[in-house]
């Protein structure tokens, strides 16, 4: 009996660091998540680009620490292609190819990630961005890579936010309706209120807006 206690306490014991490392890696996620949101939607658009690189270092420094973890590869890529906006075009067309790298390692190394997120941020650059020979925007790829984030997961504001979003740009109201409508029915999530609170008024405007265009047909 004691030798099977001391087996299972050794056990434990070797297990612990990697656990304190996992919750320690997903806080700091977390974190960096929310003043993602912070700046995206509270910081004059004049201060974002000095935020965002100043967030960026934040994650490389943690990179250093947590190498090839997706999760934090996956809002590398946010950060960079969202500071896109703010800086001239020879470099944002530099800043969206290098998100679209990162994303694709984050999904090399766990396509579940962050509950599909790297699907649905790869999926939303392929419908936004130019296509050839500017950037490489593909509707079809898109469509393709916010499906999988909705298998992955479909219980998210994201995947059916973006998804509505992406059919709404190519015209197709009522079945982006429906995905508009399951992302305002989707709770939002603790750790992340204020970031999804903001998506979601987006979802409710959506709502509103495709309600009226298809009642006007």
């Amino acid at each position: 009996m004691k030798q099977i206690i001391a087996i299972f306490l050794f056990t434990v014991l070797n297990l612990m660091p990697a656990v304190v490392s996992a919750d320690t890696l997903r806080l700091a996620v977390q974190k960096i998540e929310s003043e993602w949101a912070n700046i995206h939607y509270n910081v004059a658009k004049e201060q974002q680009e000095a935020a965002y690189q100043l967030l960026l270092a934040e994650v490389k420094d943690l990179n250093k620490q947590y190498p090839d973890q997706a999760e934090l590869i996956i809002q590398q890529a946010i950060i960079v292609a969202s500071n896109a906006d703010n800086i001239d075009a020879f470099s944002a067309l530099e800043a969206i190819n290098q998100a679209r790298e990162l994303l694709l390692l984050a999904i090399q190394l766990d396509p579940n990630a962050s509950e599909g997120a790297a699907f649905v941020t790869l999926g939303s650059l392929y419908y936004m961005v130019p296509g050839w020979p500017i950037a490489f925007g593909d509707n079809d790829k898109a469509n393709a890579l916010l499906k999988k984030a909705l298998a992955i997961n479909p219980n998210t504001i994201d995947a059916n936010f973006y998804y509505g979003d992406f059919l709404a740009t190519l015209g197709k109201r009522q079945q982006a309706l429906t995905y508009f409508k399951r992302a305002v029915a989707i709770p939002v999530r603790k750790n992340q209120v204020f970031a999804d609170t903001q998506l979601l008024k987006q979802a409710e405007l959506a709502v509103l807006e495709n309600s009226q265009v298809i009642a006007a047909k």
